[in-house]
């Protein structure tokens, strides 16, 4: 004879192989339509429209009503409210906007349904955007204020950009700021336009001095910008022997001017040197 106990397990094991098992494909689902694909695919240009369709299942015994939207892209949908009688699909047809400023390469989007209840079941889309991959940028409105540099990045490419900065400074007795290239934790989409600062809380308290910007990212995009500034302590010059403190520091900038005119000077005779001019005599012979 059976135990009480084993007869007990028995009884149990057979009620829970004789009760439905529940599954996902008992609830309503979000898929591509026609069957056979696991995730939607679209391919275009910047600017393009196109277009597909997504089916929402019902195989219960009650209607439902769900509510569509999506992440990622922008799409537009034929109704974003559709209601499925019970054991019956519903097709609907949507647009996908590729966006004219999209970057080339592949985007993920999702199409998410949800109910009444707060359901939600969700199918993924897979977005290819052709073009050519251009990595470009600029450095604008560099600009010393007090203790900070502030600058303006901005993307002239069709890539997303994560830049480096580096930093160098020099004034009339040499360099007073270097700053090696460093990874910038920013991220510039394309056509994008970024407000940046650099802290520089030990600049020189009395000096006339040039700073220069140098920015790079992956792909060959660089660029580089220049500003002049002077320091000049004003509290000193107006209190207790500014007379002096003011003396200095206007002799200090004619200096630094002076010597910027010699270097630039300089310059041009190296370029002529360089470049010889010549120039073509005219013979007045006819034709």
């Amino acid at each position: 004879m059976l135990s009480t106990a084993r007869v007990l397990c028995l009884s149990l094991l057979a009620l829970l192989a004789a009760a439905p098992t529940a599954t996902a494909a008992e609830g309503w689902t979000v898929a591509p339509a026609g069957g056979g694909r696991a995730t939607f695919y679209a391919e275009g240009e910047p600017g393009t429209h196109l277009q597909d369709t997504v089916s929402v299942t019902n195989p219960t015994t009650h209607s439902v009503t769900v509510r569509l939207h999506a992440t990622g892209v922008p799409i537009t949908f034929a109704d974003t409210g559709v209601r499925v009688p019970a054991r019956t699909r519903a097709d609907i047809p949507f647009t996908v906007n590729v966006p004219t400023t999209a970057a080339p390469g592949d985007h993920t989007a999702t199409i998410v349904a949800r109910d009444a209840s707060g359901r939600e079941a969700t199918a993924r889309l897979q977005l290819h955007v052709s073009g050519p991959m251009l990595s470009a940028l600029t450095v604008e409105h560099v600009a010393v204020h007090g203790n900070r540099i502030t600058y303006e990045l901005v993307n002239r490419g069709t890539t997303p950009l994560t830049p480096k900065l580096a930093v160098h400074a020099t004034g009339v007795f040499g360099t007073v700021l270097d700053r090696t290239p460093r990874t910038l934790p920013v991220q510039l989409p394309p056509g994008q336009r970024l407000k940046l600062t650099e802290p520089w809380p030990d600049h020189p308290t009395l000096d006339a001095v040039d700073v220069h910007l140098t920015v790079t990212a992956p792909g060959g995009a660089h660029d580089t910008a220049d500003v002049s500034t002077r320091f000049v302590p004003w509290g000193a010059v107006v209190g207790a022997g500014g007379a002096l403190t003011a003396g200095a520091a206007l002799l200090l900038v004619r200096l630094r001017l002076r010597l910027r005119s010699r270097r630039r000077r300089a310059d041009e005779d190296d370029a002529k040197a360089e470049h010889p001019y010549t120039q073509a005599e005219l013979t007045g012979a006819g034709m």
